[in-house]
């Protein structure tokens, strides 16, 4: 009997959902969509740090003439089924520039002239929400769930960089309560898996003289949240996020020459031993690459819509720095927001301190490895960003994670890795409003480099960047229309002396069906 009243409660729940699904298709939509152009110059091959971060990989190139166009239809969250799509496209001029490639034939280092295509896809994706459920496939830009984009410096491990991974991804749409907590405990996550399209791109640029590089890599990242009741004045958040690449062809070359190549497996195998990491084909290593992070996040809410924000990220490259070796690594932040709705000459500022130092010391010993007769075992040089099987943890040349660390699109000797991940270094922001129509961005960061996370350098190198971003909304002219301006500069050792500007007008709009 008991059975049978189950049966039916499901049975009537069913006919309520499809009820509302039936409802839905005669609701009304919107369609948003926009136009902007792009435009700037920099006085060396790339643009400044500020101006090629924080944006997908638009704007990595120091000159820019491009045209973005998009159409997005979002996901209803009110609703207990919608569906999303988009598309995004640019193209136009960008600049190019000149990396060193080996030809083994001439025994000689070639110019190979490099940069973004004329046009580009940088979204095209669908997804459908089911309750609290979601499953999206295609290129989308996805968003860090633990530091304010805007102002951050970035997440160390999915931050708003590169261009986006083509992948199906499926996970909680937002937190969601956990049962028997009333509220007090919820929970977010994410699984995804997806395949890195960036074989030529990698093929154009890499030196072939030294290290190794890999096509036709997978991808995968996954994340887990808790978090508390967040209607309460303080929220705390905690969690992890991992990433990781396998699959894949890898080729290994020394002093110019073709030492080894390496496939491997892409089956159904190899997928599942990305999801927790473990021991690969030959027993001895794990499958592909892993890192992640250890999060947290504490938000008080003060009275007049005042938040402060406490946060940390702890990298971890393999077991080592997961296990919190790697001493003060990771992301430190602090910010302040103000949240009423209302414009203010302030209305968010964040301070963070970046230190990547440690990396579990400079040696990493594994008696399994060289089948040794030492037992003792050194477990460290974990060499952030990157590994010795996979490409670096970087997407069509920008890291994936935060953008502090020198990205490999800037090795103009070919190389495919991060040459300068064993650094340190400041960074803050603030942002906030003139006027009605005026916005106004101020960023600035210092950072110091000793080499990475295997090979230290004689002398440390530095960088100071700074950037100012004025934004206008001319909906007095002609509603939609926007536009911005941003001015900065690179000055050190690290990334060379240079200044740039970037300017944008966008008309945007969106249609009811």
């Amino acid at each position: 009997m008991l059975f049978s009243v189950r049966i039916k409660r499901l049975f009537s729940a069913f006919l309520a959902d499809a009820a509302a699904l039936s409802a839905t298709a005669s609701d009304t939509d919107s369609l948003f969509y926009s136009a902007t152009a792009i435009g700037g110059g920099a006085s060396r091959e790339f643009n400044p740090y500020m101006l090629g971060s924080w944006n997908y990989g638009r704007t990595v190139a120091a000159n820019n003439a491009l045209l973005d166009l998009s159409v997005i239809k979002p996901l209803d969250l009110g609703r207990r089924f919608s569906w999303s799509a988009g598309v995004e496209a640019l193209g136009g001029y960008a600049s190019k520039a000149d990396y060193r490639i080996w030809d083994a034939e001439a025994k000689a280092y070639t110019i190979s002239r490099q940069g973004p295509p004329a046009a580009w896809l940088q979204q095209l994706y669908a997804s459908v929400k089911y309750r609290g459920v979601f499953l999206t496939a295609g290129l989308k830009e996805e968003h860090s769930p633990l530091v304010d984009e805007r102002l951050s410096s970035g997440d160390l491990i999915h931050s708003n960089n590169a261009r986006p991974v083509a992948q199906v991804r499926v996970g909680f749409v937002d937190f969601q309560n956990i049962p028997f907590t009333r509220g007090w405990a919820q929970i977010e996550g994410v699984l995804a898996y997806g395949s890195m399209w960036q074989g030529k791109y990698l093929e154009n640029r890499y030196n072939r003289y030294n290290g190794i590089i890999n096509t036709g890599a997978l991808y995968t990242y996954k994340r887990i949240y808790f978090r508390s009741k967040p209607t309460e004045p303080l929220v705390v958040t905690i969690g992890m996020q991992s990433g990781g690449q396998f699959g894949g062809t890898t080729t290994c070359y020394a002093n110019g020459v073709k030492t080894q190549e390496i496939k491997y497996s892409r089956g159904l195998k190899a997928f599942w031993n990305m999801l927790i990491p473990t021991n690969g084909n030959d027993g001895i290593y794990y499958e592909g690459s892993s890192l992640g992070s250890w999060d947290f996040r504490a938000t008080y809410r003060f009275r007049g819509g005042h938040t402060l924000t406490g946060y940390f990220q702890w990298l971890w490259e393999d077991g080592s720095s997961m296990a919190k070796r790697n001493k003060s690594d990771g992301l430190w932040g602090i910010r302040y927001a103000r949240e009423d709705g209302r414009r203010h000459l302030l209305e968010g500022a964040v301070a963070e301190y970046i230190d990547f130092r440690d990396q579990s010391g400079p040696l990493h010993y594994a008696p399994g490895d060289w089948n040794a007769d030492i037992p003792t075992e050194a477990t460290g040089g974990d060499n952030y960003y990157n590994n010795d099987t996979q490409n670096s943890w970087a997407h069509f040349g920008m890291s994936m994670g935060t953008p502090f660390v020198l990205s490999p699109v800037y090795n103009l000797d070919g190389s495919l890795q991060f040459k300068h991940t064993r650094s340190r270094g400041f960074h803050a922001a603030a942002c906030g409003s003139l006027s009605q129509t005026v916005g106004w961005k101020a960023a600035v960061s210092y950072a110091v480099a000793w080499g990475e996370g295997r090979f230290h350098y004689p002398h440390p190198l530095h960088n100071t960047s700074a950037m100012f971003k004025a934004d206008y909304r001319a909906d007095a002219l002609l509603r939609g229309l926007s536009a911005s301006a941003a001015l900065a500069f690179d000055a050190g050792s690290l990334r060379g002396n240079n200044w740039g500007a970037l300017f944008t007008i966008t008309y945007s709009g969106s249609l009811a069906f």
